[in-house]
């Protein structure tokens, strides 16, 4: 297998394992590779294939935030509660290696829901809508990912 193949492979799924353990910016790596094969191949087939794969990461990266955060609207998630978990799982990244940025974030709705409604049920209810948020992210942009992934690969086999 050439290097034009190879690299962007590894790089493919680096990125879709960055998805899923927040270290790398995952769905980016994975576009990049794309682009950096697009640019080796030079051909027509090549630039299409990455045009379809932009669209695919605008998209997926405009559901990744839209539809958890209407998700937890919906379920009564304030937007300063959003903003101080936020805050909490940045901290938590660099407290807390791998895992800390969504013990952080998960942390921060629970406590900060809790000193608004001084109630643990509400409290857990909005951190349970905060958990299922997270988890419907990660996987819209895992989706995204391995859309992408199949573009390339189709791409790979149209052009050789």
């Amino acid at each position: 297998m050439e290097a034009t193949l190879w690299v962007p492979a590894l790089l493919i799924v680096i990125g879709l394992v960055g998805i899923v353990v927040p270290v790398l910016p995952g769905l980016l790596l994975v576009l990049a590779a794309v682009l950096i094969w697009a640019f080796d191949t030079g051909s027509t087939a090549g630039w299409a294939v990455f045009a379809l794969s932009a669209v695919l990461y605008v998209v997926g990266m405009a559901l990744q935030y839209a539809v958890p955060g209407r998700r937890l609207r919906e379920a009564g998630v304030r937007r300063s509660t959003l903003f101080l978990a936020v805050l909490l799982a940045i901290v938590g990244f660099f407290v807390i290696p791998v895992v800390g940025a969504v013990v952080g974030f998960v942390g921060g709705i629970y406590l900060v829901e809790l000193g608004h409604s001084r109630d643990r049920g509400s409290a857990w209810t909005s951190t349970r809508a905060a958990l299922k948020a997270v988890f419907l992210s990660i996987g819209i942009e895992l989706l995204a990912g391995l859309a992408i992934a199949t573009t390339w690969v189709l791409g790979v086999l149209v052009t050789t």
